[in-house]
């Protein structure tokens, strides 16, 4: 048929509304989130550990940390870029070595993680202690009762 259509009307976008812009708001919020369980996914792991270690004493190419850890270049690149995705660690090619570095992350953020669980849960043994310390007194008392 061959009418003619309405020309389409221009969609106004509210960019403090806008799908786009809550998407991009949320990452923000996110992002410690994901950037906080991927270094624990990183240290989770011992190797890694030992080439956060290692990296602590010197940089170190892909091919040293290899053979250092008894396994294969691909094994330790792999391992390398989970640590990479943490900022836990940076790597630079020149020519074919690439070597490995500690990343720029103090890891602040797990260590106020850390510290937020540590006061909880001395918090909770600390009430407990109260709790047991009111329990013997008051075992102390009737037991004292029971013999006068």
């Amino acid at each position: 048929m061959g009418g003619t259509q309405a020309p389409a009307t221009p969609t106004v976008v509210d960019p403090l509304h806008s799908p786009i812009d809550v998407h991009i708001l949320n990452r923000m919020v996110q992002y410690p989130s994901i950037l906080l369980d991927a270094s624990f996914a990183a240290l989770s792991d011992a190797t890694r550990r030992g080439v956060l270690d290692q990296l602590g004493r010197a940089d170190a190419s892909i091919t040293d940390l290899a053979q250092a850890f008894h396994m294969t270049l691909t094994g330790m690149r792999k391992h390398v870029g989970v640590l990479e995705q943490a900022e836990l660690v940076t790597t630079e090619k020149v020519g074919r070595v690439r070597t490995c570095r500690l990343g720029p992350r103090r890891l602040d953020e797990e260590s106020a993680w850390f510290e937020r669980y540590r006061q909880l849960w001395d918090a909770r043994f600390d009430e407990l202690d109260r709790v047991v310390e009111e329990q013997h007194r008051k075992e102390k008392v009737d037991g004292r009762d029971k013999t006068e």
